[in-house]
């Protein structure tokens, strides 16, 4: 797999508008994007820090990943996204490769974008989540 680059960085928060007014304020953050994925339940924002964007992620509910996340560590650093041509056949080369996947084939994301993600214990306790922009 050939990453471009980092695409975000996510982080779990409990309060949505307030972490994005803390980003506003501390770091100068511009907001890029703000959605609601159901199917991920999430509520996320997308915001540009200089050339860099940053991924803010509050849950829909208790039981959704980001909802049991914050239950279990709280707020924080929540993944990394590896952006790339073609999330499908990134998917291929890291099976190939043995990596534990969460999904086995990309799905709708912020924006509508491909994503799918990579389970933290083959990425040495970081969760991935691959992006492609195609």
């Amino acid at each position: 797999m050939e990453p471009r680059g980092i695409h975000h960085l996510g982080v779990a928060v409990t309060d949505l508008d307030e972490a994005l007014a803390t980003y506003e304020r501390l770091f100068g953050a511009e907001l890029e994007h703000r959605e609601a994925v159901a199917e991920q339940g999430v509520e996320a924002a997308s915001l540009w820090i200089g050339e860099d964007r940053v991924e803010l992620l509050a849950a829909l509910g208790e039981e959704t990943p980001v909802g049991k996340f914050l239950a279990k560590r709280g707020p924080g650093m929540h993944h990394v996204a590896y952006e790339v041509a073609d999330v499908g056949a990134a998917l291929d080369e890291l099976t190939a490769q043995g990596a534990e996947l969460i999904d086995d084939r990309p799905r709708r994301g912020l924006f509508g974008l491909e994503v799918a993600f990579v389970h933290p214990d083959a990425v040495h306790g970081v969760l991935a989540e691959i992006v492609s922009d195609a």
